[in-house]
């Protein structure tokens, strides 16, 4: 199994942030601390801040931050949000006729169960898990 990019950059715009409580921060920042594309990054930030995660404050000055305490950011929420509901796999689509061995294949069974299973791993932690040594997380990010 593999995560999107989105997922992926999700992620590390939510342990930047989540390092960077005390003050506002920027996509520009974000993006260079991670070695990665601004162009990217809105696109994820734009979807955070729809869904009520981040809240963002535009103008001079502006940035973005963590809309609730990272404890209460569960990681399986924010992958299946940033995952979205396109089928695992052809079978699972809602097109009839999709995959030919459809009506004698498990492989769709055993594929949903394990989603399933990384789901609720994912379920049992929250933001706060990914950053418990923050020094040494904002050490890494903060070198040029």
């Amino acid at each position: 199994m593999r995560l999107t990019t989105f997922s992926d950059y999700t992620l590390r715009v939510l342990m930047f942030l989540a390092l960077s409580r005390e003050r506002l921060a920027t996509i520009p920042e974000i993006a260079a601390a991670y070695e990665i594309s601004e162009n990217h990054l809105m696109k994820v930030v734009h979807q955070l801040a729809r869904a009520g995660v981040i809240d963002s404050v535009r103008g001079k000055g502006g940035g973005i931050r963590l809309a609730r305490p990272p404890e209460e950011i569960r990681l399986g929420q924010i992958v299946r949000a940033s995952e979205g509901n396109a089928p695992i796999v052809e079978c699972l689509s809602d097109e009839p006729a999709s995959c030919r061995i459809a009506p004698a294949c498990r492989l769709a069974a055993v594929l949903s169960r394990a989603f399933e299973t990384l789901y609720a791993t994912l379920d049992e932690y929250t933001l706060a898990d990914l950053v418990r040594t923050p020094n040494r997380l904002k050490a890494i990010l903060t070198r040029s």
